[in-house]
């Protein structure tokens, strides 16, 4: 059995009857005459082998075959309405949706700074934004249910463009009155291993903080979020890393700024090299860029 002996009209057909409840009711829906439309829908009985509808001479009723038919039609016509709609917007940016990620460290901070500029830059475009770790988001961008993420780059992944957009420097977050707190105090590396608050695995912001260390204790307590972390610093438990973006003067800590290359990530956008929309996505990139470069924090890429 293939395909030829169905159509979406003869689908469109099912569905007007079961909707309906009437065969007159439903060709006049589909702006046919009855006649046809019933012919129509017993050719396709025959062809599928089941009855769809029960005729009565009072009403039509749908077969428990035909219900299981008629849920599946429903999804099938909702799916191509989509591929219709997607072909009267392609001409617009991205075909008018974009499916943006971020990492979890990022996204909170980022997206606000973002919204606005990409707005102005694509009014019509409509913009789907999710968070999650490194480790989600990469498979699901390769299998093309995301269009782009925001990660810390690099990203060493064939199947995958990227681009850098700007830098971000980490700081150093501690307790109010903590030795760390102060200009001739210690740094993230001179800490006591026990005294660094660490992110849970899988973040990869835990794994360059802990590139930072000399000599790391992977024991330490953890959090699940930066939110969470910053709570812990002002709470007295020990010191962290808090990337710039996500500083807010109501964070109840002391900030210092470090030094060194360790102390910062390199945060770029990914899309699949596959995607046609290759030249779209360097056009998205630059402008990132461009937003980026009004952020009151170091933004050289190089």
């Amino acid at each position: 059995m293939n395909l030829s002996g169905m159509s979406l009209r003869d689908l469109e057909y099912v569905v007007a009857i079961a909707d309906h409840g009437s065969f007159v009711r439903a060709a006049e829906h589909c702006r046919v005459a009855q006649p046809s439309l019933s012919a129509q829908v017993r050719k396709l009985e025959a062809w599928l082998g089941i009855a769809i509808f029960e005729r009565t001479t009072r009403r039509v009723i749908v077969t428990t075959e035909g219900r299981a038919f008629v849920e599946q039609a429903r999804r099938v016509l909702a799916e191509a309405r989509r591929l219709l709609t997607m072909a009267q917007h392609a001409d617009e940016p991205f075909g008018g949706s974009l499916r943006l990620a971020a990492i979890s460290t990022l996204g909170p901070y980022l997206f606000p700074r973002i919204l606005q500029g990409l707005r102005r830059r694509y009014p019509k475009l409509g913009l789907i934004l999710s968070e999650g770790l490194t480790s989600e988001l990469v498979p699901k961008l390769i299998d093309g249910d995301l269009d782009a993420v925001l990660l810390s780059l690099p990203l060493n992944d064939p199947a995958l463009a990227t681009v850098a957009l700007f830098s971000e420097p980490f700081l150093l977050a501690c307790p109010k009155g903590h030795p760390a707190s102060r200009k001739s105090g210690p740094t993230w590396e001179g800490l006591d291993a026990q005294d660094r608050l660490l992110l849970e695995e899988g973040h990869c912001l835990r794994e360059q903080a802990l590139a930072g260390c000399s000599a790391p204790d992977r024991s330490n307590r953890l959090a699940t979020s930066l939110e969470t972390l910053k709570y812990m610093v002002a709470a007295g438990e020990g010191c962290t890393l808090v990337p710039a973006l996500a500083v807010s003067e109501r964070d109840a800590v002391v900030y210092s700024r470090l030094r060194g290359t360790n102390y910062s990530r390199k945060v770029g956008l990914a899309w699949r090299r596959s995607d046609p929309r290759g030249s779209e996505f360097s056009t998205l990139a630059e402008r990132l860029r461009q937003i980026a470069s009004a952020f009151d924090i170091d933004v050289d890429v190089t």
